[in-house]
């Protein structure tokens, strides 16, 4: 097992600082999202000190996804804001209903999930934000649904955040999939790519995605013997049968 783990560790590519979506823009832009919800939770839901804002766990999280990987399709707007607010209103509706903590969470996490999917908003740290709601509902501050409004708005600024900054630095928000291009040959004429192939249109389209280079390697080899066979059995059907007298 530490070995598997210690060769897949080994053939991540390192993320430039700058360049390629490098790791200090998604930084920065993590630093704004969150410090701008936690302004605006200061000015709507402050404390009672007024000192500090009312900012939940998963909002971190989620800070991940927009601004480090805005191509995925768990960091989209629906995906952040759906599954964030369904999933919290789900955890606070299941620590209500339950007197157990252990159960209220664990039937929150489940129904998020479900519930995220069917609505076609997964999200992962929606997960989290079920199984806080619902342990804060069933705790001892007893949380309602009053507890909704800050975490809605601290979802909501993130994802204002996400799509002026992701915009502003030339990455669409919402990830706009680039079209492939059309070549005047056939596709069964085309050479056979390489690894490398793949990693200079990653390099061209300027994103990280959520997948490692390997995997869309051998998701790219499958896809080409599954079109070879249907263009074999294609072939096979097209050719006449002539049947053969024996003399």
């Amino acid at each position: 097992m530490l070995d598997t783990i210690l060769r897949h560790t080994v053939r991540l590519q390192p993320q430039k600082a700058v360049g390629h979506l490098g790791w200090l823009r998604g930084a920065i832009g993590a630093v704004l999202g969150i410090a701008l919800a936690g302004t605006i939770n200061l000015l709507l839901f402050a404390g009672q000190d007024g000192l500090y804002p009312l900012l939940v766990a998963p909002l971190g999280a989620s800070a991940v996804l927009v601004f480090a990987v805005p191509a995925s399709p768990l960091a989209q707007p629906w995906s952040v804001i759906g599954g964030d607010i369904l999933s919290a209103a789900i955890g606070l509706a299941m620590g209500m209903l339950l007197d157990s903590p252990l159960a209220s969470a664990a039937l929150a996490v489940g129904l998020a999930i479900a519930v995220m999917t069917l609505t076609r908003c997964l999200h992962p740290p929606g997960g989290a934000c079920a199984l806080l709601c619902a342990l804060g509902a069933s705790g001892a501050e007893a949380w309602d649904f009053a507890f909704l409004l800050p975490i809605a708005a601290n979802v909501l600024v993130l994802a204002l955040a996400g799509w002026l900054y992701n915009n502003l630095t030339g990455h669409p928000w919402p990830h706009i999939q680039l079209p492939a291009p059309v070549s005047a040959q056939p596709a069964h004429h085309l050479s056979s790519y390489t690894r490398s192939d793949i990693e200079a249109v990653l390099a061209e389209w300027n994103e990280v995605l959520d997948i490692d280079v390997d995997d869309l390697d051998a998701v790219f080899q499958a896809v080409e013997r599954k079109a070879a066979r249907r263009r074999a059995q294609r072939h096979v059907a097209a050719t006449p049968h002539r049947s053969r007298w024996r003399s």
